[in-house]
């Protein structure tokens, strides 16, 4: 196998399939599988139910199989600790960076000739998280028999830190330059209207009611319902499934519930969903309606912040930085913006809820205010008091 493709479509050489692997086991496996790819497939298979957790998992195995294959001519199931070395510094390095990264400004699809297994080098925090998917799936493959042991079993375990505070997220300041530049999309074709009403949509599931984008794909828009509450009032809300098939009721507000019929009526919608009702909270451009992908979601909030940046800088100099940190935002940093912005005004149980963390220590990483107020009330009082020479 010369060509760089995705693990769907390897077709992998016997002497680097894995099934006369120095590593694979002695005795029964508990697997059907004779190879390393058939053995990671049968791995993935378990999160045939939670489509992010699947997408995540299968390009950090993607990734480590063609770097077996093509870089360094050995079958996964060859793999030492030292290979495992090795492989942590050329996530942090891909070269050669025509074969590993991809060009094109557009991320192409997984079966272009074009696609490429990194956008970039991997930070730290993204090579540990890509070691600890594998070192998951390696100890899974011992479980099962097909390996003998795991080759990342011996790595240095680095003491687990306490989760900072997010840092990729958008101060009020930037969020109302990204609110200007979908406010001012062209809209003089039917193609721009669609798309202008289609991306202020976006932002307001992803800002109003914090989903992720993996919830924006799998939800219908009869998702939304009404009750009436104790005190009379009757609320909207939305039901959401979201990690770990959990479902949780997001507050369809007055402003998110206009939002809804203006993106219906965009579409020649009722301004309500009907009952049985059958359409994505997010549709496509063209017909037929399909739900839009997770990499066609993604491409559409970089461009709104590239737009974004580019506005920012007609401002001059001054405004660079700015417009570069908003270049930097993904379409997670809107849910971080959300929930930093939500826990300067609510009370964290709100935005725990909303966001649906399982505890209430992750969402306080969005406490922002507490720092800056710790670190103002610092420096007025904790002094050295050096004297000036």
């Amino acid at each position: 196998m010369n060509a760089l493709v995705s693990l769907d479509q390897m077709m992998v050489p016997v002497h680097l399939d894995g099934s006369r692997g120095h590593n694979r086991a002695a005795g029964r496996s508990q697997l059907a599988a004779a190879d390393d790819r058939g053995a990671v497939l049968a791995w993935l298979a378990r999160y045939s139910d939670s489509p992010a957790t699947l997408a995540s998992y299968r390009k950090e195995a993607e990734r480590l199989m063609l770097w077996c294959i093509l870089q360094r001519g050995a079958a996964l199931s060859d793999l030492a600790h030292e290979d495992l070395l090795l492989y942590q510094r050329f996530l942090s390095d891909p070269q050669p960076i025509e074969r590993w990264v991809t060009q094109a400004v557009q991320r192409p699809g997984r079966n272009s000739s074009l696609w490429r297994p990194f956008a970039g080098p991997l930070g730290a925090s993204s090579q540990r998280q890509a070691l600890s998917i594998l070192n998951g799936m390696f100890s899974w493959l011992v479980e099962a028999g097909y390996l003998a042991g795991n080759p990342l079993a011996l790595s240095r375990r680095k003491r687990r830190q306490a989760a900072p505070r997010v840092s990729r997220f958008l101060p009020e300041e930037h969020w109302n330059v990204v609110k200007a530049a979908i406010e001012a999309m062209p809209v003089s074709s039917e193609r721009e209207r669609l798309h202008a009403s289609r991306c202020r949509w976006l932002f307001s599931l992803l800002y109003i009611g914090g989903l992720r984008v993996s919830e924006i794909c799998s939800a219908g828009m009869d998702g939304f319902f009404s009750r009436r509450g104790a005190d009379g009032r009757e609320r909207w809300w939305l039901e959401i499934t979201g990690k770990g098939e959990k479902t949780r009721l997001i507050p369809a507000t007055a402003e998110l519930m206009s939002e809804l019929m203006r993106y219906r009526k965009a579409h020649g919608l009722s301004p309500l969903p009907l009952a049985g009702e059958v359409v994505p909270l997010l549709m496509t451009l063209i017909s037929p309606i399909k739900p839009m992908a997770r990499s066609a979601i993604h491409e559409v909030v970089k461009g709104v912040m590239r737009h974004a940046a580019t506005q920012l800088r007609q401002g001059g100099a001054e405004f660079e930085a700015a417009a570069t940190h908003l270049e930097r935002a993904s379409t997670h940093w809107i849910r971080h913006t959300a929930g930093s912005h939500l826990s300067e005004k609510a009370d964290l149980k709100v935005v725990r809820d909303n966001l649906g963390h399982a505890n209430i220590s992750t969402t306080s990483i969005y406490l922002h205010t507490e720092d800056d107020a710790r670190h103002d009330a610092t420096a007025a009082v904790h002094q050295v008091g050096w004297r000036v020479p």
